[in-house]
């Protein structure tokens, strides 16, 4: 069974994907960027929005497995640091960071999560 969770972001509605997809055992959450005018807000705002979608699958960032940032700068990286340390606590997930070109250059930081998704 897939389950799909949509937000209704512009560019769900423009590029064709949801937010994320519930199958196979896991929740695919979608490279997510964050609004704010710095990388360190950006990424904050990024991870209440996967947080939700985790939370609408019923899932959390205590089951995440893998995590995947993407970033135009990679120097802009170590400044989030502290926010994803907190956000992951005890809990840390296999990771790998990118340095990429982004849809829109106003966005300094994209974050792509996989988590177990919970027993139906």
């Amino acid at each position: 069974m897939i389950r799909r969770i949509s937000f209704g972001g512009d560019f769900e509605a423009k590029i064709g994907y949801c937010r994320a997809v519930v199958a196979g055992g896991f929740v695919h959450v979608a490279g997510t960027v964050g609004q704010g005018d710095d990388v360190v807000s950006q990424c904050r705002s990024a991870l209440d929005t996967i947080g939700k979608a985790l939370a609408e699958a019923g899932s959390g960032f205590e089951h995440a497995v893998r995590v995947n940032y993407y970033l135009p700068d990679a120097a802009e990286f170590e400044p989030c640091w502290p926010v994803l340390s907190e956000v992951f606590k005890g809990n840390p997930p296999a990771a790998t960071m990118v340095e990429c070109g982004l849809i829109d250059p106003k966005y300094r930081i994209e974050i792509e999560l996989t988590a177990l998704a919970p027993k139906a």
